[in-house]
């Protein structure tokens, strides 16, 4: 099931960030990422953040989370994450397809590491093109999606 968290309540940004955590720990050891940005995102942050975040829920624990930045232009998904303990269960491509409806601008831009296949993947079969390739400071090579 996927329902709209409330980012502002504590015990739910724990839980987002449970599942950030866990999820970017993985794509850091895929990406051979020695300083990786992502999992070193304050708690706060969550709190902080005015973007929108859903989460598939499953078995009663947060198994995936969608973070998004919507624009009057854009739609910009900022964060796709899913708990190691439910890759492979079609979780990512649920909150994506969820996403792709519920929003009116239906322009989408996503970012993930290019050594990120099971992401790129995803996001080439809703659709999405590459539009970009970049390095990062961090050492990471970046690709971006539009769709």
């Amino acid at each position: 099931m996927i329902k709209q968290l409330n980012n502002k309540d504590l015990e739910i940004s724990k839980q987002i960030r449970i599942v950030f955590q866990a999820s970017y720990a993985v794509e850091a050891k895929l990406l051979n990422a020695i300083d990786f940005p992502p999992l070193k995102r304050s708690f706060e942050s969550y709190i902080k953040s005015e973007n929108d975040f859903f989460g598939f829920v499953k078995n009663n624990e947060l198994a995936g989370v969608i973070e998004i930045n919507p624009d009057k232009k854009i739609t910009h998904i900022q964060s796709l994450v899913v708990h190691p303990n439910y890759f492979r269960q079609g979780i990512a491509r649920k909150l994506m397809e969820f996403v792709l409806t519920y929003y009116t601008p239906k322009t989408f831009m996503v970012e993930t590491g290019v050594e990120n296949e099971p992401a790129s993947l995803l996001y080439k079969k809703l659709g999405f093109i590459e539009v970009k390739q970049w390095d990062t400071k961090f050492g990471i090579r970046k690709i971006r999606f539009e769709k």
